[in-house]
């Protein structure tokens, strides 16, 4: 959607994708692009041959190039644990440069993410340093997750392309004995961004910085927080294409239809003076999905919420789930999938949704939520307390329930202060209505973007 936005205000913009064999080809309109139809790279012992084909959707939308290597991308998924995954992406990086020079796009701005495109900011100072079309190009480097760093060992020096500016590698990481390819990008990245301001603010600390916040303490001013928006025409209770019923702020009738609907499809009772509480997650760590092992189930116990989950992830946590719906049938129910559709149905016909994270980047289940006027019950990490106000029930402002700790004494009293205020039916239709009112979209974000290239591509070397 940013992407799309800078499109339709007259930006010219290039996105790269590696053209996986998974990516859904319905809508576009593919073609080669001239002189790019047999490409190679080198990278060490390695050599690649690629293409470059363009794909251009209906609707205006800005045009995608698309790296054809089968070699690295003819697989199924989009991740993977294979030895060549550095090499998957540093192809992706170079033919994205290379085919910017050898069709004489000139960016202002290169724009990459995460470890996996993060030795871009490099090549553009070393490789590409006395380019016609790319000398003058900068690099914004966003961290979507800190915890995902794209460590290699120091013997794959040789495979990253750099040639004699393998010499600028980080000494400290080589010498021992690794590559960390995320901390070389925040070294040599013009500006650092991240998707939420409070984020920003937490990785420069010992204790979410997962190792790297000295680099980024070192960088004071050139680390940006900007929140993450929301596709509004995708996540619209109103039109929602996977939905039976259909609401908006003005009509909560669809919702409750919703909440009918999916306790039904899930077998699960619902009676109006128990909150649905629903759950849309990767089971991870992160997630804090451990700190609800000792609070779950005496809640079920007690008949005080039912509980819809769906996700998958770590074995110990799908057990977890499992096992609540096993023991509390018609009040616990577990789908151990990716659903889109029943995703939605969970955000359009829960009253609730709880996050228990220990850090969120920014998250975005929280802001379908308020989208869909289901109450946000979250732990103030991240993007989550960027996004979600605690409702204070005597001014009637606020958006949601927040908690501070990672502890199950937090997550027990989150949900003990969700339960009160759903029984206060004034405070919850206003908790809701706040909620419902709150601008999402990536428009409310768009003029940061363009401060953040602006400033990227001011940056002097």
């Amino acid at each position: 959607m940013r992407t799309r936005l800078l499109h339709a205000e007259g930006h010219d913009v290039r996105t790269f994708l590696p053209l996986y064999r998974d990516i859904d080809r319905r809508g576009l309109a593919i073609e080669p692009v001239d002189g790019l139809d047999r490409a190679s790279l080198q990278f060490g012992a390695h050599r690649y041959e690629y293409r470059v084909l363009r794909a251009r959707r209906d609707g205006g939308a800005p045009e995608i190039m698309l790296v054809d290597c089968p070699a690295l991308y003819d697989r199924p998924g989009l991740y993977g644990s294979a030895d060549d995954e550095h090499l998957r992406f540093l192809l992706l990086s170079r033919a994205a440069l290379d085919t910017c020079e050898r069709t004489s796009f000139a960016p202002d701005v290169v724009h990459c993410h995460d470890w996996h495109t993060a030795l871009v900011p490099l090549y553009l100072k070393t490789v590409y340093a006395s380019s016609p079309t790319l000398a003058k190009s900068r690099s914004v480097l966003t961290i979507h997750n800190l915890g995902y760093q794209g460590v290699l060992s120091a013997s794959a020096s040789a495979d990253l392309g750099l040639g004699a500016a393998t010499a600028r590698l980080d000494r400290e990481e080589l010498e021992a004995g690794r590559i960390n390819l995320l901390r070389q990008g925040l070294i040599d990245a013009d500006l650092v961004s991240t998707v939420s301001p409070t984020y920003a603010r937490e990785i420069t600390t010992p204790e979410q910085g997962m190792g790297l916040d000295q680099v980024l303490r070192e960088r004071p001013g050139s680390v940006v927080g900007i929140l993450n928006g929301i596709d509004v025409d995708e996540w619209n209770p109103a039109s929602d294409a996977y939905l039976p019923h259909h609401y908006g702020p003005g009509d909560l009738a669809g919702k409750r239809a919703m909440r009918q609907a999916l306790c039904d499809r899930l077998g699960l009772d619902a009676r109006a003076d128990r909150p649905v509480v629903g759950m849309v997650s990767r089971l991870t760590w992160q997630k804090g999905i451990d700190l609800l092992f000792d609070v779950l189930p005496g809640e079920l116990s007690a008949g005080r919420i039912t509980l819809a989950t769906l996700g998958s992830g770590d074995p110990t946590f799908e057990e977890f789930f499992t096992g609540l719906a096993r023991a509390h049938p018609g009040l616990a129910a577990f789908r151990q999938t990716q659903d889109e559709e029943l995703a939605h149905w969970i955000e359009a016909g829960a009253d609730a949704f709880l996050m228990p994270s220990r850090y969120e980047p920014c998250g975005l289940n929280q802001m379908y939520s308020l989208r869909y006027g289901t109450v946000p019950v979250v732990r103030s990490t991240g993007g989550l307390a960027d996004s979600v106000t605690p409702f204070d029930p005597a001014t009637g402002q606020g958006t949601g329930i927040l908690f501070n700790d990672a502890d199950v004494s937090a997550v027990r009293w989150a949900l003990d202060r969700m339960r009160g205020l759903y029984e206060d039916r004034v405070s919850w239709q206003r908790m809701v209505a706040n909620g419902m009112a709150v601008d999402l979209s990536w428009r409310g974000r768009f003029e940061q973007y363009l401060d953040l290239y602006a400033r990227a591509a001011a940056a002097r070397r």
